[in-house]
């Protein structure tokens, strides 16, 4: 067992130090190792290990965990949206569609076509929520977005495991279950509610006294494992529990520090969870139904494209509603403990079985190099139009922001100065040469026509302290200024224009903020010549 555990870091190591040289995730590394391994010491029937599925779920469950860190319970209920909606459509329609294919198209049996659908409704929200923590899409409008879905399937997989406990089990009462079901959750809620609210702060409190890092880790560890047990015995999910707890966690001022307490139990868990992927990898399924599987492959990432973006796209843009739809186009890994359970029950066989867990384990892997290249997916799909707007981060986390208006050389600046004092800004730029180069640097930017009310929307402009205008043509700096001023007063309008005939034209407008660059160029040419003289 030793020498099998030295190999495995060591061909992990290896393998993640080569594809870092060609910036690729570590994810994929994780994946390769298990496979490499099975094959190596011949470990097929490891993968079916209890005990093993369990300790590489915790990856998961500290990943949800530090997720929790980044919410507040206020945070959640402005994503009601995304979560009960978006994510409960997504779920229900995408089970529905591949239910009547299975059934009414491929005929297969009534049972295995249900499976089959509630497993593909399901996407990875290890290997999404990993990249976009890593990236920093996770605060994206689209990461929130996505991550709202991801939420809510984590919650269905619970009614999920009870319809498949009624299907192996025709004893049972469906309203009894149900009646259980809410009880309990119940009972849950209100616990982790009780303790966050009443103990939590007290305790954090009595542990940061004894000023012994090792009892702070031990207790963070302590509210994320037995979290995720306490809701793992009322019969929910571990993952559940853990983001539970770490949204309580987020209401006190202890959130930064249990996040980066956390962090290297969180990477060396999911590694081996990502290893534990791999090694499901059956390449004599491979051979055996290549074509099946890749086309099952294809038809299911171009469904759930389809379905996530016509759900994301009433509420939101198009670059938003592709990334999204983009990002969970893959099968998830609850899907592959779903048709673990349903295997052990009789409830689908082979060839069924293994066909969809090895598409389930080709999606998962392919999804670190869809994530890596959203942008430029984005960009080949999308129509480049005035609506057509993205932001960096939430719109509703922007408050007392600074709105820059044209991203060209002295909206650069204004942004440099704002980043050097920590000050809060997003840029709106109509270019696209010039929004693909702050987007490359990072830079909190969407794309679009200021004219419109739905890009100024977008940026929140009502809470912004001050908005600067750096546009260079007088004609639509004009009807800019005059719907800004719709939505703000003029003493937060900050105007550069070139010459004082440009000033004069925005004056009548009632706008004294104005800065022409003229007269700042001669005046920093009339202080350089006196100085020297």
């Amino acid at each position: 067992m030793l020498s099998i555990i030295v190999s495995t870091l060591l061909i992990s190591l290896i393998i993640n130090v080569i594809l870092k040289k060609f910036e690729l995730p570590t994810i994929i590394g994780y994946i390769v190792t298990g496979t490499i391994i099975t094959y190596t010491f011949g470990l097929h029937e490891a993968t079916n290990n209890h005990d093993l599925k369990e300790i590489a779920e915790f990856g998961v469950v500290f990943l949800m965990f530090t997720i929790g860190l980044e919410f507040s319970i206020e945070h959640l209920k402005r994503m009601k949206n995304e979560v009960f909606i978006a994510g409960s459509l997504q779920i229900i329609l995408t089970t529905l569609v591949i239910f009547v294919i299975s059934y009414y198209i491929i005929d297969l049996d009534k049972q295995v076509s249900l499976i089959i659908s509630l497993a593909v409704a399901l996407s990875s929200t290890a290997i999404v929520l990993k990249t976009f923590n890593e990236s920093g899409d996770i605060n994206k409008r689209f990461g929130q977005r996505a991550l709202g879905i991801l939420i809510m399937q984590d919650i269905a997989v619970i009614p999920i495991l009870l319809i498949i406990g009624f299907m192996s089990n025709d004893d049972g009462k469906i309203s009894e279950v149900l009646l259980n079901m809410f009880i309990s959750a119940t009972i849950l809620l209100t616990m982790l509610w009780f303790i966050g609210k009443y103990l939590l702060e007290p305790f954090f409190t009595q542990i940061i006294k004894t000023n012994t890092d090792e009892l702070f880790i031990g207790t963070i560890l302590l509210l994320a494992i037995g979290s995720s047990y306490l809701a793992h015995s009322f019969g929910f999910s571990y993952s559940l529990g853990a983001f539970i707890a770490g949204m309580l966690i987020a209401e006190t001022k202890y959130k930064h520090q249990a996040e980066a307490e956390l962090v290297p139990f969180r990477d060396i868990l999911l590694g081996i969870f990502f290893i534990t992927v791999g090694m499901q990898i059956d390449f004599g399924i491979i051979f055996s139904y290549i074509h099946i599987v890749l086309v099952l492959l294809i038809l299911v990432m171009i469904l759930k494209f389809i379905i996530i973006y016509a759900i994301v796209k009433v509420n939101e843009n198009q670059r938003v509603s592709l990334k999204t739809a983009i990002s969970l186009v893959q099968i998830g890994e609850f899907s592959l403990a779903l048709l673990e359970l349903a295997r052990t029950n009789s409830l689908i066989g082979p060839p069924h079985g293994q066909i969809m867990i090895v598409t389930i384990v080709l999606s998962m892997i392919l999804t670190p190099f869809i994530l890596k290249n959203l942008t430029f997916l984005a960009d080949k799909m999308a129509t480049r139009d005035a609506d057509n707007i993205e932001l960096d981060i939430d719109s509703s986390l922007l408050k007392n922001h600074t709105v820059i208006i044209g991203f060209g050389e002295f909206g650069r600046t204004i942004a440099n100065v704002l980043k050097n004092n920590n000050e809060l800004y997003i840029a709106i730029e109509s270019n696209i040469n010039n929004f693909h180069e702050g987007d490359k640097e990072k830079e909190p930017i969407i794309f679009g026509n200021a004219l419109h009310k739905e890009v100024l929307h977008q940026v929140n402009l009502k809470d912004a302290k001050s908005i600067v205008i750096a546009i260079d043509n007088p004609h639509k700096l004009f009807n800019l200024c005059e719907t800004i001023q719709k939505s703000v007063q003029n003493d937060k309008i900050f105007i550069k224009v070139h010459n004082n005939d440009d000033k004069e034209l925005i004056k009548e407008l009632g706008i004294s903020n104005i800065i022409v660059e003229n007269e700042l160029t001669s005046n920093a040419f009339f202080e350089l010549i006196n100085n020297k003289e």
